[in-house]
């Protein structure tokens, strides 16, 4: 085939559930409510670590990260696939895909390096309690997320950037998103040097970010059961189980979807996953962070006005 006659698409159709139409006002109604709880809690995560002193703390400078990525990755994707449900026509511009695409990528990556210092931190919270403070000063921990967000970005517009490249047979999308594997799948022909490098980074940010979680949590685990304090063995429990809980949902996800054999071709399992991990998992992230944790419940009272922001003097 010959590189003039492939076909430059200014539009997309994203065929998302439209082989379930009985489904889609349930979808909408779904992923509507979720998405709404998604965006408020993960403003009031954001807006109580801003203005609560008690937490200016490495665990929640990192935690309020969490929550504006998790703002960003479910807004690149979910107001799109909420038109698209009460919609006949299942459209998206290039230029709107791209960024869809970008952003999907961008903050998922982030999210998954980020996830790993969040881990590292804990360990050193637990394992070296005296020597924190210095370890985990402030100027290393906004050096450590930003390397979690330009490795992200960056990472993104490699893979977008090589997608780009590549010449498209077809403009409708079997996904209710510009996902990058869906989109891949109209290339007119196989490229090794895109396989490759969404390899590469798939195997960067997900294997090896979880064998770095899954040695930090060893180590805090045999530190745990060495603390005698039953009281401090189980808030020591409660702040590890809740990142350890966003960790198993977010990653299990993750490695189902970019990381599974080549020949499985189960579109419709992907869109349900993508569902999940894209709308599920931002939204719990708040909720499994605050469940058991003291301080930010008397933060969110401190929030709505429940107990004075300031003690009167």
């Amino acid at each position: 085939m010959q590189g003039e006659n492939f076909t430059v698409w200014s539009l997309f159709f994203l065929e998302g559930f439209s082989r379930y139409p009985r489904l889609e006002i349930v979808l909408f109604v779904f992923s509507l409510v979720m998405y709404l709880v998604t965006l408020l809690g993960n403003s009031t995560l954001i807006l109580i670590t801003v203005l609560d002193s008690r937490l200016q703390t490495p665990m929640y400078l990192f935690l309020g990260n969490l929550s504006f990525m998790d703002i960003c990755y479910t807004s690149a994707s979910i107001p799109t696939l909420l038109v698209n449900l009460l919609s006949s026509k299942k459209t998206i511009n290039f230029s709107g895909c791209v960024v869809q695409m970008y952003l999907s990528l961008s903050m998922g990556s982030t999210e998954c390096i980020l996830l790993a210092v969040m881990a590292y931190d804990r360990y050193v919270a637990i394992c070296n309690p005296l020597r924190y403070p210095i370890i985990m000063n402030r100027q290393v921990c906004v050096q450590m997320a930003t390397v979690s967000w330009v490795t992200g970005c960056l990472t993104a517009l490699l893979e977008t950037s090589f997608a780009l490249q590549i010449p498209l047979c077809g403009n409708v999308i079997d996904h209710f998103t510009c996902e990058i594997l869906a989109v891949l799948k109209l290339a007119c022909m196989s490229s090794l040097l895109m396989d490759m490098v969404m390899l590469v980074v798939s195997i960067l940010l997900l294997p090896i970010p979880m064998l770095l979680i899954c040695i930090s949590y060893g180590f805090i685990l045999s530190t745990i059961l060495r603390i005698s304090s039953t009281e401090g063995r189980n808030k020591a429990f409660s702040t590890c189980g809740a990142h350890l809980t966003v960790v198993i949902l977010y990653y299990g996800a993750a490695l189902s979807m970019y990381l599974k054999p080549s020949s499985s071709n189960s579109q419709e399992i992907d869109k349900i996953i993508s569902l999940l991990y894209g709308v599920l998992t931002p939204m719990l992230n708040p909720i499994i962070y605050s469940l058991r944790n003291k301080e930010v419940k008397d933060a969110v009272k401190k929030l709505l006005g429940k107990v004075p922001l300031v003690p009167s003097v």
